[in-house]
């Protein structure tokens, strides 16, 4: 007998694609929340991280124009569908996805987004073994510790609130 094995083929844009939908996810969570926050202090700092995950958006679309032909073909192999199940369940989840949260609270919408932005870690390191070297491995792993900072900056913001 033979088995059959279903080999599944990652296609780098479409991972890039990915978490460009992520970012535009993270900004819209963002934004919406801040029109509901009356905090000025709070609305500010929100769209503040709102604007930065349009900036890891630009990174991930000039990434993807930068690969090439050869990078854009299918060039990863998972021979048991493990990663790609994984990409495929975080993508899902559609990290920022809408949920019911009181955006009327600074507390609860802070805690959302450090929720969020430790899912798009996760989704950033999981892409790490798909993205070839020159297509910008360096420019992924600046965004995944950006996105680290954002969760140090969040976390002290609501500690401040807490208080």
């Amino acid at each position: 007998n033979l088995e059959f094995k279903m080999y599944h083929k990652f296609n780098a844009n479409e991972i890039m694609e990915m978490a460009e939908q992520i970012e535009r996810n993270g900004h819209d969570f963002y934004k919406k929340a801040a029109e509901d926050i009356k905090d000025a202090d709070i609305k500010s700092f929100l769209l503040e991280l709102a604007e930065m995950e349009l900036q890891h958006e630009s990174t991930f679309q000039e990434m993807k124009a930068a690969l090439t032909s050869k990078e854009k073909a299918d060039v990863v192999f998972d021979p048991h569908e493990e990663t790609a199940a994984y990409l495929q369940a975080l993508a899902d989840t559609r990290v920022f996805y809408e949920k019911q949260i009181d955006t009327s609270s600074a507390q609860e919408v802070l805690k959302e987004a450090i929720v969020a932005e430790k899912e798009s870690i996760v989704f950033y390191l999981g892409m790490q073994d798909m993205v070839p070297d020159e297509a910008g491995k360096a420019k992924l792993n600046g965004i995944i510790r950006e996105e680290m900072k954002h969760i140090q900056i969040i976390s002290a913001k609501l500690l401040t609130l807490n208080k």
